[in-house]
Protein backbone atom coordinates (compact mmCIF):
# COMPACT_ATOMS: atom_id res chain seq x y z
CA UNK A 1 0.00 0.00 0.00
CA UNK A 2 1.18 3.29 -0.64
CA UNK A 3 1.23 6.13 2.32
CA UNK A 4 3.38 6.01 5.20
CA UNK A 5 0.88 3.51 7.11
CA UNK A 6 3.07 0.55 8.71
CA UNK A 7 2.52 -2.69 7.66
CA UNK A 8 1.40 -3.52 11.24
CA UNK A 9 -1.34 -0.88 11.32
CA UNK A 10 -4.84 -2.72 11.75
CA UNK A 11 -7.00 -1.35 8.96
CA UNK A 12 -10.56 0.39 9.18
CA UNK A 13 -13.14 -0.16 7.19
CA UNK A 14 -15.45 2.66 6.27
CA UNK A 15 -18.06 2.99 4.33
CA UNK A 16 -18.56 6.38 2.01
CA UNK A 17 -20.46 7.75 -0.66
CA UNK A 18 -18.60 9.26 -4.11
CA UNK A 19 -19.03 12.82 -3.99
CA UNK A 20 -21.49 12.57 -6.71
CA UNK A 21 -23.81 10.72 -5.10
CA UNK A 22 -24.56 14.19 -2.81
CA UNK A 23 -25.21 16.52 -4.20
CA UNK A 24 -26.57 20.53 -4.34
CA UNK A 25 -30.51 20.49 -4.82
CA UNK A 26 -30.89 24.12 -3.90
CA UNK A 27 -28.09 26.88 -3.12
CA UNK A 28 -25.34 28.64 -4.50
CA UNK A 29 -23.64 25.64 -5.74
CA UNK A 30 -26.33 24.27 -6.80
CA UNK A 31 -26.01 20.49 -9.21
CA UNK A 32 -21.99 20.35 -7.88
CA UNK A 33 -21.13 17.59 -5.79
CA UNK A 34 -20.05 17.61 -2.00
CA UNK A 35 -16.18 18.65 -2.41
CA UNK A 36 -13.29 19.89 0.71
CA UNK A 37 -14.52 21.81 2.82
CA UNK A 38 -12.65 25.46 1.36
CA UNK A 39 -15.45 25.13 -1.78
CA UNK A 40 -18.65 24.64 0.44
CA UNK A 41 -21.24 27.66 1.03
CA UNK A 42 -23.08 27.09 4.13
CA UNK A 43 -27.24 26.96 3.89
CA UNK A 44 -26.66 24.46 0.44
CA UNK A 45 -29.10 22.01 0.95
CA UNK A 46 -27.80 18.54 -0.24
CA UNK A 47 -29.71 15.38 -1.46
CA UNK A 48 -28.70 12.11 -1.80
CA UNK A 49 -28.53 10.61 -5.76
CA UNK A 50 -31.74 8.04 -6.35
CA UNK A 51 -29.99 4.65 -6.06
CA UNK A 52 -26.80 5.65 -4.54
CA UNK A 53 -25.00 2.61 -2.70
CA UNK A 54 -21.89 3.47 -0.73
CA UNK A 55 -18.53 1.50 -1.00
CA UNK A 56 -16.59 -0.04 1.31
CA UNK A 57 -13.06 1.54 2.13
CA UNK A 58 -10.18 0.20 4.24
CA UNK A 59 -8.27 3.18 5.72
CA UNK A 60 -4.90 2.85 6.98
CA UNK A 61 -3.78 6.28 8.43
CA UNK A 62 -0.50 7.76 9.55
CA UNK A 63 0.41 11.84 10.34
CA UNK A 64 1.46 14.09 8.70
CA UNK A 65 2.19 17.96 8.76
CA UNK A 66 -0.53 20.61 9.99
CA UNK A 67 -2.36 18.07 12.15
CA UNK A 68 -3.82 16.48 9.07
CA UNK A 69 -3.71 12.15 8.00
CA UNK A 70 -2.26 10.73 4.94
CA UNK A 71 -3.08 7.49 4.37
CA UNK A 72 -4.09 5.08 1.57
CA UNK A 73 -7.29 3.23 0.91
CA UNK A 74 -8.10 0.12 -0.91
CA UNK A 75 -10.77 -0.29 -3.30
CA UNK A 76 -13.06 -3.46 -3.26
CA UNK A 77 -10.91 -4.16 -6.80
CA UNK A 78 -7.58 -3.59 -4.52
CA UNK A 79 -6.21 -0.82 -6.10
CA UNK A 80 -4.39 1.49 -3.67
CA UNK A 81 -4.81 5.31 -3.41
CA UNK A 82 -3.01 7.89 -0.92
CA UNK A 83 -6.10 9.94 0.63
CA UNK A 84 -5.96 12.84 3.00
CA UNK A 85 -9.03 13.83 5.83
CA UNK A 86 -10.00 17.07 5.02
CA UNK A 87 -12.93 18.42 7.15
CA UNK A 88 -16.18 17.42 9.64
CA UNK A 89 -19.21 18.64 8.23
CA UNK A 90 -22.49 19.12 10.06
CA UNK A 91 -26.02 18.92 7.79
CA UNK A 92 -29.47 19.63 9.26
CA UNK A 93 -32.13 17.28 8.31
CA UNK A 94 -36.01 18.40 8.23
CA UNK A 95 -36.92 17.61 11.35
CA UNK A 96 -33.71 19.56 13.45
CA UNK A 97 -32.12 16.69 13.81
CA UNK A 98 -28.00 17.42 13.09
CA UNK A 99 -25.66 14.52 10.70
CA UNK A 100 -22.57 14.64 10.96
CA UNK A 101 -19.96 13.65 8.20
CA UNK A 102 -15.97 13.45 7.11
CA UNK A 103 -14.55 14.30 3.44
CA UNK A 104 -11.38 12.60 2.74
CA UNK A 105 -10.11 13.69 -0.47
CA UNK A 106 -8.47 10.96 -2.82
CA UNK A 107 -4.90 12.33 -4.55
CA UNK A 108 -3.46 11.19 -7.89
CA UNK A 109 -0.48 9.37 -6.76
CA UNK A 110 1.97 11.02 -9.66
CA UNK A 111 0.55 14.54 -9.79
CA UNK A 112 -0.91 15.09 -6.52
CA UNK A 113 -4.39 16.52 -8.09
CA UNK A 114 -7.92 15.79 -6.46
CA UNK A 115 -8.93 12.59 -7.84
CA UNK A 116 -12.22 11.77 -5.81
CA UNK A 117 -13.93 13.10 -3.01
CA UNK A 118 -15.98 10.38 -0.56
CA UNK A 119 -18.19 11.11 1.88
CA UNK A 120 -18.80 9.44 5.32
CA UNK A 121 -21.32 10.00 7.45
CA UNK A 122 -22.01 9.29 11.20
CA UNK A 123 -25.29 7.93 10.72
CA UNK A 124 -27.98 7.31 7.47
CA UNK A 125 -28.51 9.01 4.56
CA UNK A 126 -31.98 8.50 3.03
CA UNK A 127 -33.27 10.05 -0.51
CA UNK A 128 -35.23 12.57 -1.32
CA UNK A 129 -34.53 14.18 2.63
CA UNK A 130 -32.74 17.69 2.13
CA UNK A 131 -29.93 18.40 4.04
CA UNK A 132 -28.66 21.86 5.14
CA UNK A 133 -24.99 22.58 5.31
CA UNK A 134 -24.64 24.44 8.46
CA UNK A 135 -20.93 23.80 9.63
CA UNK A 136 -17.50 22.79 8.40
CA UNK A 137 -14.59 22.19 11.14
CA UNK A 138 -11.05 21.83 9.61
CA UNK A 139 -9.75 22.27 12.61
CA UNK A 140 -10.34 18.79 13.96
CA UNK A 141 -11.76 16.01 11.86
CA UNK A 142 -8.78 13.50 13.45
CA UNK A 143 -10.87 13.62 16.72
CA UNK A 144 -13.87 12.84 15.76
CA UNK A 145 -12.51 10.09 13.71
CA UNK A 146 -10.69 8.84 16.57
CA UNK A 147 -13.88 8.40 18.64
CA UNK A 148 -15.59 6.45 15.64
CA UNK A 149 -12.41 4.18 15.64
CA UNK A 150 -12.23 3.82 19.74
CA UNK A 151 -13.49 0.63 21.04
CA UNK A 152 -15.76 0.78 23.62
CA UNK A 153 -17.88 -0.48 26.83
CA UNK A 154 -21.32 1.03 28.07
CA UNK A 155 -21.68 2.56 31.64
CA UNK A 156 -22.51 -0.72 33.96
CA UNK A 157 -20.37 -3.47 32.51
CA UNK A 158 -18.66 -5.59 34.64
CA UNK A 159 -15.01 -5.86 34.02
CA UNK A 160 -13.32 -8.97 35.84
CA UNK A 161 -10.12 -7.58 38.46
CA UNK A 162 -6.92 -9.29 38.87
CA UNK A 163 -8.20 -10.92 42.14
CA UNK A 164 -11.40 -12.19 40.42
CA UNK A 165 -14.07 -9.52 41.49
CA UNK A 166 -16.90 -8.02 38.53
CA UNK A 167 -16.14 -3.88 38.56
CA UNK A 168 -18.71 -2.01 36.83
CA UNK A 169 -16.57 0.00 34.98
CA UNK A 170 -17.58 3.38 35.99
CA UNK A 171 -15.77 2.30 39.25
CA UNK A 172 -12.35 1.47 37.69
CA UNK A 173 -8.94 3.87 38.40
CA UNK A 174 -6.07 4.14 36.57
CA UNK A 175 -3.82 1.75 38.47
CA UNK A 176 -6.31 -0.45 39.06
CA UNK A 177 -5.50 -4.74 38.42
CA UNK A 178 -7.27 -5.85 35.53
CA UNK A 179 -7.07 -9.65 34.14
CA UNK A 180 -5.93 -9.99 30.81
CA UNK A 181 -6.03 -13.25 28.76
CA UNK A 182 -2.18 -13.09 27.62
CA UNK A 183 -0.56 -11.01 29.98
CA UNK A 184 -2.03 -12.08 33.69
CA UNK A 185 -2.91 -9.16 36.11
CA UNK A 186 -2.29 -5.66 34.33
CA UNK A 187 -2.79 -2.46 35.78
CA UNK A 188 -4.88 -0.23 33.90
CA UNK A 189 -3.49 3.31 32.44
CA UNK A 190 -6.05 5.06 31.41
CA UNK A 191 -10.11 5.38 31.31
CA UNK A 192 -11.75 7.31 28.92
CA UNK A 193 -15.29 8.73 28.89
CA UNK A 194 -17.42 10.06 26.05
CA UNK A 195 -20.74 10.93 26.08
CA UNK A 196 -22.10 10.18 22.13
CA UNK A 197 -25.49 10.62 19.69
CA UNK A 198 -25.91 7.05 19.66
CA UNK A 199 -26.66 6.58 15.93
CA UNK A 200 -24.74 5.43 13.22
CA UNK A 201 -21.17 3.96 14.16
CA UNK A 202 -22.11 4.91 17.74
CA UNK A 203 -25.22 3.12 17.98
CA UNK A 204 -24.11 0.36 20.72
CA UNK A 205 -24.76 -3.45 20.31
CA UNK A 206 -26.40 -5.78 22.69
CA UNK A 207 -25.54 -9.36 23.54
CA UNK A 208 -28.38 -10.49 25.60
CA UNK A 209 -27.80 -12.83 28.54
CA UNK A 210 -26.38 -15.84 27.54
CA UNK A 211 -25.97 -15.67 24.54
CA UNK A 212 -21.51 -15.90 24.65
CA UNK A 213 -22.06 -17.50 28.53
CA UNK A 214 -22.57 -13.99 29.92
CA UNK A 215 -24.76 -13.89 32.71
CA UNK A 216 -25.71 -10.07 32.23
CA UNK A 217 -25.90 -8.28 29.01
CA UNK A 218 -23.08 -6.98 26.94
CA UNK A 219 -23.12 -3.38 25.44
CA UNK A 220 -20.36 -2.24 23.84
CA UNK A 221 -19.31 0.25 20.73
CA UNK A 222 -20.14 -1.90 16.87
CA UNK A 223 -16.56 -1.93 15.99
CA UNK A 224 -15.56 -3.25 19.44
CA UNK A 225 -14.08 -6.87 18.35
CA UNK A 226 -14.63 -9.83 20.69
CA UNK A 227 -12.16 -12.85 21.35
CA UNK A 228 -12.93 -15.93 19.97
CA UNK A 229 -10.90 -19.01 20.52
CA UNK A 230 -12.13 -21.70 17.92
CA UNK A 231 -11.62 -25.50 19.40
CA UNK A 232 -12.17 -26.46 15.03
CA UNK A 233 -11.20 -24.11 12.29
CA UNK A 234 -14.91 -24.15 11.34
CA UNK A 235 -14.38 -21.17 9.61
CA UNK A 236 -11.55 -21.40 7.71
CA UNK A 237 -9.85 -18.49 8.33
CA UNK A 238 -6.68 -20.94 8.97
CA UNK A 239 -6.00 -19.46 12.45
CA UNK A 240 -7.91 -20.63 15.90
CA UNK A 241 -7.57 -17.48 17.68
CA UNK A 242 -10.04 -15.04 16.22
CA UNK A 243 -11.06 -11.25 16.29
CA UNK A 244 -14.69 -10.33 15.54
CA UNK A 245 -16.30 -6.87 15.56
CA UNK A 246 -20.19 -6.79 17.65
CA UNK A 247 -21.78 -5.21 14.89
CA UNK A 248 -20.95 -9.08 12.61
CA UNK A 249 -22.72 -10.45 15.27
CA UNK A 250 -26.35 -8.52 15.13
CA UNK A 251 -29.26 -11.23 14.25
CA UNK A 252 -31.84 -9.01 15.10
CA UNK A 253 -32.91 -11.34 18.33
CA UNK A 254 -30.21 -12.36 20.81
CA UNK A 255 -27.60 -9.40 19.32
CA UNK A 256 -29.27 -6.25 18.73
CA UNK A 257 -28.55 -2.56 17.54
CA UNK A 258 -30.70 0.16 18.64
CA UNK A 259 -30.10 3.32 17.98
CA UNK A 260 -31.56 6.49 19.64
CA UNK A 261 -30.36 8.85 22.76
CA UNK A 262 -27.20 9.22 23.94
CA UNK A 263 -24.89 6.54 25.28
CA UNK A 264 -21.67 7.04 27.63
CA UNK A 265 -18.83 4.70 25.95
CA UNK A 266 -15.69 3.90 28.43
CA UNK A 267 -12.12 3.23 26.59
CA UNK A 268 -9.76 1.09 28.61
CA UNK A 269 -6.17 1.39 27.97
CA UNK A 270 -3.24 -0.46 29.48
CA UNK A 271 0.53 -0.94 28.76
CA UNK A 272 -0.45 -2.37 25.26
CA UNK A 273 -3.46 -4.32 23.68
CA UNK A 274 -4.90 -6.41 25.89
CA UNK A 275 -7.39 -9.06 25.58
CA UNK A 276 -9.76 -8.52 29.10
CA UNK A 277 -13.11 -10.08 30.12
CA UNK A 278 -16.39 -8.04 30.12
CA UNK A 279 -19.30 -9.48 31.54
CA UNK A 280 -17.24 -12.62 31.43
CA UNK A 281 -16.60 -12.71 27.63
CA UNK A 282 -13.13 -12.41 26.34
CA UNK A 283 -12.62 -8.70 24.42
CA UNK A 284 -10.48 -6.47 23.68
CA UNK A 285 -9.06 -3.40 25.50
CA UNK A 286 -8.42 0.10 23.64
CA UNK A 287 -6.01 -0.28 20.51
CA UNK A 288 -3.21 2.65 20.29
CA UNK A 289 -2.66 3.96 17.06
CA UNK A 290 -2.63 6.78 14.36
CA UNK A 291 -6.42 6.85 14.03
CA UNK A 292 -7.49 6.62 17.81
CA UNK A 293 -4.48 8.78 19.41
CA UNK A 294 -6.15 11.89 19.25
CA UNK A 295 -9.07 11.46 21.36
CA UNK A 296 -5.94 10.81 23.88
CA UNK A 297 -4.44 12.87 26.15
CA UNK A 298 -0.87 13.49 24.30
CA UNK A 299 1.30 12.42 27.30
CA UNK A 300 -0.63 8.91 27.60
CA UNK A 301 -0.61 8.20 23.84
CA UNK A 302 3.08 9.43 23.77
CA UNK A 303 4.21 6.75 25.85
CA UNK A 304 1.96 4.26 25.08
CA UNK A 305 2.21 4.29 21.28
CA UNK A 306 5.63 2.14 20.60
CA UNK A 307 4.21 -0.71 23.02
CA UNK A 308 0.66 -0.82 21.20
CA UNK A 309 1.75 -1.25 17.71
CA UNK A 310 3.59 -4.67 18.92
CA UNK A 311 0.03 -5.65 20.55
CA UNK A 312 -0.66 -8.97 21.78
CA UNK A 313 -3.54 -9.38 19.27
CA UNK A 314 -1.36 -9.14 16.54
CA UNK A 315 -1.27 -12.89 15.51
CA UNK A 316 -5.21 -13.04 16.06
CA UNK A 317 -7.32 -13.44 12.57
CA UNK A 318 -9.51 -10.45 12.68
CA UNK A 319 -13.04 -12.11 10.88
CA UNK A 320 -14.17 -10.50 7.77
CA UNK A 321 -17.67 -10.11 6.99
CA UNK A 322 -17.41 -11.60 4.12
CA UNK A 323 -15.98 -14.73 5.99
CA UNK A 324 -19.22 -15.10 7.56
CA UNK A 325 -21.40 -14.24 4.06
CA UNK A 326 -21.49 -17.93 2.98
CA UNK A 327 -22.09 -19.49 6.39
CA UNK A 328 -25.04 -20.99 7.18
CA UNK A 329 -26.91 -20.20 10.33
CA UNK A 330 -26.93 -17.65 12.90
CA UNK A 331 -23.01 -16.41 13.16
CA UNK A 332 -23.66 -16.35 17.37
CA UNK A 333 -24.14 -19.72 17.29
CA UNK A 334 -21.76 -21.03 15.08
CA UNK A 335 -19.20 -19.32 16.89
CA UNK A 336 -20.59 -20.69 20.03
CA UNK A 337 -20.26 -24.15 18.88
CA UNK A 338 -16.53 -23.71 17.62
CA UNK A 339 -15.48 -21.75 20.53
CA UNK A 340 -14.41 -23.08 24.15
CA UNK A 341 -15.61 -21.19 26.33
Amino acid sequence: MRGDAPASAPARHLWVYPAEAFRVSHGVNEGDPISEAAQLVFEDIYMLSPGAAPEQLALSMAPRREGAFAGSYDRMDGAPAPIFLDSLLTFMAPDGNTLEALIFVELEPQSGHIAQVWLHPFGPLTEKTPYTLVKADTDAPEARLAAAAMVAFTRGTHITLADGRQTPIEALQPGDMVLTRDSGPQPLRWIGLKTLRATGPFAPITIAPGVLNNEHALVVSPGHRLFIYQRTDGLGTGRKELLIKAELLVNGTTVTQEPGGFVDYFQLLFDKHEIIYAEGIAAESLFLDRQTRPGLPNEVAERLAADHLAGSTRNAHEVKSTELGTKSGDTVQTLRRLSAY
